[in-house]
C-alpha cells in the first residue's frame, strides 16, 4: 500500500457510508471489466432533490473503496444537480491524489453516482433519463468506456 497517501489509506481502512439503503430513491452500479472493480451507490433523496443519505458497496482494490467512500462524502447534502457536477478528478484531488494506474477508480465512482441519479430520475419521471454517453449508458456508440478510461488515465498522468 506504499503507493497510496495517508488519506487514501484512511478512506480504505475506515470507509464512510458503507452499506445499502433499503427502498433507495436511486441505485447505480458500474464495473470495470479490465480490473474487476464493481461499485454500487444508493441514494436517499428528499422532496427538494437533496441527497440526505448515500451509501456504497464496492468490490475492488483500496483505491476503488477509497474513491467510493470519498464520493459519497462529497455528495451528501447536495442537490442532485450539484452532485452531478462532481468529477472524478475532484474525487481524486479530495483524496490527495491517486497513482496514475488507479485513476479509473475515481472514474468509476463518478459513473456510479451518475447511474444512481439516472435511476432516481427514471423512477421519478418514468423514463430513461440517463446522461448521454455515460459509461453506464450503453445506449449509443458515441463514447466507449474503455476509450474514456484510457483518455482520463493519460490526461491525469501528465
Amino acid at each position: 500500500m506504499q503507493q497510496y497517501n495517508e488519506k487514501v489509506i484512511d478512506y480504505f481502512m475506515n470507509p464512510r457510508n458503507v452499506g445499502d439503503i433499503p427502498r433507495a430513491a436511486g441505485v447505480g452500479e458500474v464495473g470495470n471489466p479490465r480490473c474487476g472493480d464493481v461499485m454500487k451507490i444508493y441514494l436517499d433523496v428528499d422532496e427538494n432533490e437533496v441527497i440526505r443519505d448515500v451509501k456504497f458497496e464496492t468490490f475492488g482494490c483500496a483505491a476503488a473503496i477509497a474513491t467510493s467512500s470519498m464520493a459519497t462524502e462529497m455528495v451528501k447534502g447536495l442537490t442532485i444537480d450539484e452532485a452531478l457536477k462532481i468529477t472524478n478528478r475532484e474525487v481524486a484531488q479530495e483524496l490527495g491524489g491517486l497513482p496514475a494506474e488507479k485513476i479509473h477508480c475515481s472514474l468509476l465512482a463518478e459513473e456510479a453516482l451518475r447511474a444512481a441519479v439516472a435511476n432516481y430520475r427514471e423512477k421519478k419521471h418514468g423514463a430513461d433519463l440517463s446522461p448521454p454517453c455515460a459509461v453506464t449508458c450503453g445506449g449509443c456508440d458515441q463514447f466507449d468506456a474503455e476509450e474514456r478510461f484510457v483518455a482520463e488515465t493519460s490526461r491525469l498522468a501528465e
